[in-house]
């Protein structure tokens, strides 16, 4: 029910294109079942004194009400969806607080950083200098800038009462533009399976007013901690149900980090690697950088599987018995060290004496 009593602009807008396209389409569905029990009355075997014309078989009047009205309805549906879909572009930013009110010229926005765990939520405040787990606030009537990302698998980040659902995925950026105009504690949560924790990955958004917002604030740095790699890298490890965390300080390159997915030391930065392939590649030197870009596994040698991640990324043994094919063969095979040439080539992760780099990095000299 929260999405059609919403507290949130963005999201009143969203509720009332919903009712808006409800309504249209409930013009032709409503008179449909209306006029099908009563044909199916009127026209009964019993009712002799209905009309009986076994010849008829067209009506000029009767083809342009069945065409001309679901016609209009999907012109008006069209230009709904037309002028909706551009009004309410996640990353198109507010022109309005509400539909009574116009953003002041000397509003700044507030802008906050979302990091998709497994299964929790990171949230950075870049200009503030701080950062939450499983907690967002905000101040009510102050738009809202969202960067969204995710640090392993893809999930969905949805306050229905503000907002509707965006996509966070890892090594991409997502947007969300958004305003809170009541105050009060809502509901946040994931809205995309993501593995054995997601029904626990939720978190409470508070929409304050300034004093109660900056003394949310206060209190995160009064009780945080400091929020660096290494702080991070154990953070990010999957876990479920976990706590409201403080940090009173965060390093302001962790976001960009983790959106490059090059938060491990040793890594190669996404955005460095696209670097590299836009001067042209790297030649075969660039073998060198196959470790670095080694991510999906990056805790496998904790123990620790990445979700829903296959065997082959993760070198880990199927979880399920192998197969066994109709001539009594198992089809069961041992991917790594496994000595396979194909067409003259080494087929990467199968061991022929040497581990190769992939052929595409070695094909520009």
């Amino acid at each position: 029910m929260v999405v059609m009593a919403p507290s949130g602009d963005i999201a009143v807008q969203q509720r009332d294109l919903i009712v808006i396209s409800t309504v249209l389409m409930l013009l032709i569905i409503i008179p449909v079942i209306f006029l099908t029990l009563f044909f199916a009355w009127r026209y009964r075997r019993s009712n002799t004194a209905a009309t009986y014309a076994p010849e008829w078989h067209h009506s000029t009047r009767l083809e342009i009400v069945i065409w001309a009205a679901p016609l209009a309805i999907i012109i008006a549906l069209g230009a709904v969806t037309w002028i909706s879909t551009h009004k309410l572009d996640p990353y198109r930013p507010l022109d309005r607080l509400d539909a009574e009110r116009a953003i002041p010229a000397d509003t700044k926005p507030l802008n906050v950083e979302v990091v998709a765990l497994d299964w929790k939520w990171l949230f950075f405040y870049p200009e503030l200098g701080i950062a939450t787990v499983n907690e967002l606030a905000a101040p009510v009537d102050k738009p809202i800038n969202f960067k969204i990302t995710a640090s392993s698998v893809m999930n969905s980040f949805y306050i229905p009462a503000l907002a509707g659902q965006i996509y966070a995925m890892p090594g991409m950026e997502t947007k969300l533009h958004a305003v809170i105009n009541k105050q009060g504690e809502y509901e946040g949560f994931s809205a995309n399976y993501s593995g054995s924790g997601f029904s626990h990955m939720r978190f409470k958004f508070h929409g304050l007013d300034q004093a109660g917002f900056d003394a949310w604030v206060a209190r995160v740095k009064q009780q945080g901690t400091m929020l660096n790699r290494d702080a991070y890298l154990k953070l990010e490890k999957p876990s479920e149900k976990e706590p409201v965390r403080y940090y009173a300080g965060a390093d302001a390159d962790l976001y960009n980090a983790i959106l490059n997915m090059c938060a491990t030391p040793g890594k190669m930065c996404m955005n460095e690697m696209m670097h590299i392939d836009m001067m042209g590649g790297g030649g075969k030197e660039s073998a060198e950088n196959r470790e670095k870009l080694r991510y999906d596994d990056r805790h496998a040698d904790e123990g620790i599987v990445a979700p829903a991640a296959t065997v082959p990324a993760t070198g880990a043994p199927a979880r399920s018995e192998p197969a066994e094919r109709t001539d009594g063969n198992s089809m069961q095979h041992d991917m790594p060290g496994m000595d396979m040439q194909h067409e003259g080539h080494s087929m990467p992760g199968m061991s022929n004496g040497a581990d190769p780099a992939p052929a595409q990095l070695n094909n520009n000299n």
